[in-house]
């Protein structure tokens, strides 16, 4: 059982959340956050499939500049490849480059990165035979790709790729340091503006915020399942 202070303590903390307009502030960090995200993600998408396509070509020169971008966008850290994009590249090419504009750069790179290596694996998990058998019914290597191996590759595809999308929406928090103004940023100054009368109040800032963060990805993993069900 709780004692009456530390009850008191959590009621307090949570009281924040109900002054002025600090929770419709959280939702709007929060559509910013997923905002972001998503366009990340549809960019993500369709540059990895033809990624992942180029991937399974038999080329060796080609196959080794896609092995090694991968490995780069695998190897450096998001933060870094943030920095390089908001600070680097405005300096070095005097461009103006928001922080909004360098989140979803270096997310659409990462995730084409990450989404192609999925999209190549599914392509390849596909057995021979299955090329074999459209080409001997007189199919095209087109509705060879389209109709058979295509198909067969969504079964594997969407899962992996559900979870892809969860750790780039998380990964997103990591705009608040090139000045985003997202929820994990507004959370911040709602504790820092409570400080001093609550100091409990980051218990229940943060709670909310995993909460939000939680409920995102929780939806978008029963939309995966659903629809990998009725594939």
């Amino acid at each position: 059982m709780l004692s009456s202070e530390t009850a008191n303590a959590v009621i307090s903390a949570f009281s924040v959340l109900t002054k002025g307009t600090n929770f419709i502030r959280l939702l709007g960090g929060l559509w910013v956050t997923v905002w972001i995200a998503l366009v990340s993600v549809a960019f993500s998408v369709v540059l990895g499939i033809l990624f992942g396509m180029l991937m399974t070509v038999k080329n060796r020169v080609i196959k080794a500049l896609c092995k090694v971008y991968l490995e780069v966008m695998r190897i450096m850290p998001q933060m870094v490849l943030l920095f390089m994009a908001y600070y680097g590249l405005t300096r070095a090419f005097d461009i103006s480059l928001s922080g909004e504009a360098a989140s979803i750069l270096v997310f659409t790179l990462w995730g084409t990165a990450e989404m192609g290596d999925l999209v190549r694996g599914s392509l390849e998990s596909v057995p021979k035979h299955q090329y074999e058998s459209g080409r001997a019914i007189g199919l095209t290597e087109r509705q060879v790709f389209f109709y058979i191996i295509i198909p067969q590759s969504l079964r594997s595809l969407i899962p992996l790729s559900m979870n892809l999308i969860t750790r780039m929406i998380k990964t997103t928090s990591l705009v608040v340091f090139v000045g985003v103004i997202e929820v994990v940023k507004i959370g911040q100054q709602i504790i820092e503006a409570n400080r001093l009368t609550v100091p409990t109040a980051s218990i229940a800032v943060y709670f909310v915020i995993f909460m939000m963060y939680f409920f995102v990805c929780w939806f978008l993993n029963l939309g995966a399942k659903k629809l990998e069900h009725k594939l």
